[in-house]
C-alpha cells in the first residue's frame, strides 16, 4: 500500500488513520521518503493516545529510535506516563507543532489511532466530547462485571470533586464522567472550564486517509506484531514501568500488554496466558477502532492496507 503524491496534492497536512496493526508508521515513513526524493521536508507526528508516554515504546508500538532519526518526529513519547494527558493537551502540542512545520517549509504527516485526536483536530474541540466506542464499552464492561459503587469509587479516586457531586446510584453519570477522564484526560470540573476551539487543519488544506485492512489479515498482523514485541523485550519494559510504582488509573498502565503481562509478573497467570489474553484485547481495540473510523471518518478516502 502507497499513499501518492499525487493523491496528496497541494496538502498543507496529510493525516493518516487507521487501526491498530494496520501499517501506518510505515506508511507515512514511505510517503516521507517520497516528498524528500522531491526535494520537499517532510515531518511525521503523532496522533496516537499511547505513544506520546515515554517508557512504552515497544508495547505502543512506537516507531524504532533509528526510524524517528531519518525524519524529523515529533510528540512521541514526549509525556511521563505518570501525567493524565489530555486531548486538549494535544491539540495545543499539534498547533505549535503545525506553526513549526509551516515555518520550516514542510510537510505535516500526522499518523496515528486515536480518532478523537484527529476529529478535534479537523472539527475543533467541543464542550461535550464524542466519547471513542471502545472507551464506552470497557466501563460498560466494568459496571456489568464489578456493579455501581465500585465505578463510584473507582471515579473518587480519579475525580473526588465529580464522585462527591454525583449519586453512588446514579450509573449514567458516573460512567459519563468516567468516559470523559479516560478520553479527554481531563476532570468534569476542567472540561466544564475548558474552552471549545475552532479546527486547527481545515479539510481543504489537509489529505485525509483512513487505511483499511480486511480482519483476516489484520488479526494475522496483530499476532505477529505482538511475537515481535514480545521478542524485543515487551515484558521488560512493562517491569520498568511497574516499578515507577505509578497508579492503576492512570492512562499509560492501561496500554494494552500492561495489565497482562503485570499479571503475569505477579504469578497470577502464565506468561502464556498474558500474551494470549493480550492478543485478544488487540483484535477487540482494531475491531472498535475500525468501527470509529467507519461512522465518524466517512469523508475520508479509504486506502486498502
Amino acid at each position: 500500500m502507497e499513499l501518492s503524491l499525487e493523491e496528496v496534492g497541494a496538502a498543507r497536512v496529510v493525516l493518516i488513520a487507521g487501526p491498530t496493526a494496520s501499517g501506518k508508521s510505515a506508511a507515512a515513513e514511505r510517503l516521507a521518503e517520497a516528498v524528500a526524493a522531491r526535494g520537499r521536508v517532510a515531518w511525521i507526528a503523532n496522533a496516537d493516545s499511547m505513544q506520546v508516554y515515554d517508557g512504552l515504546r515497544i508495547l505502543t508500538a512506537r516507531p524504532a529510535a533509528e526510524e524517528e532519526a531519518r525524519f524529523p518526529h515529533r510528540l512521541y513519547g514526549h509525556i511521563p506516563p505518570g501525567v493524565r494527558y489530555s486531548v486538549g493537551a494535544w491539540l495545543g502540542d499539534i498547533a505549535a507543532v503545525l506553526r513549526q512545520a509551516e515555518s520550516a517549509g514542510a510537510l505535516l504527516i500526522a499518523v496515528g489511532g486515536t480518532g478523537l485526536y484527529f476529529k478535534a483536530l479537523t472539527e475543533g474541540l467541543a464542550a461535550a466530547p464524542e466519547i471513542p466506542l471502545d472507551v464506552r464499552a470497557r466501563w460498560a464492561e466494568r459496571l456489568q462485571a464489578e456493579g455501581v459503587a465500585r465505578l463510584h469509587a473507582v471515579l473518587a479516586g480519579s475525580d473526588p470533586t465529580a464522585a462527591a457531586a454525583i449519586r453512588p446510584t446514579d450509573p449514567q453519570r458516573i460512567l459519563r464522567a468516567l468516559e470523559i477522564l479516560e478520553a479527554t484526560g481531563e476532570t468534569l470540573e476542567q472540561r466544564q472550564r475548558t474552552p471549545q476551539l475552532a479546527p486547527l487543519v481545515a479539510a481543504e488544506s489537509a489529505a485525509a486517509f483512513v487505511l483499511d485492512a480486511d480482519r483476516p489479515t489484520l488479526q494475522q498482523r496483530i499476532e505477529e506484531r505482538f511475537d515481535r514485541m514480545v521478542g524485543e523485550g515487551a515484558l521488560e519494559e512493562v517491569r520498568a514501568i511497574l516499578a515507577r510504582d505509578l497508579a492503576p488509573e492512570l492512562p499509560a498502565m492501561k496500554a494494552i500488554g500492561v495489565r497482562e503481562f503485570a499479571a503475569a509478573l505477579r504469578g497470577e497467570i502464565s506468561l502464556d496466558a498474558a500474551i494470549a489474553k493480550a492478543k485478544m484485547e488487540t483484535r477487540r481495540y482494531a475491531k472498535r477502532q475500525a468501527t470509529w473510523f467507519r461512522h465518524q471518518m466517512r469523508g475520508w478516502r479509504r486506502v486498502q492496507a
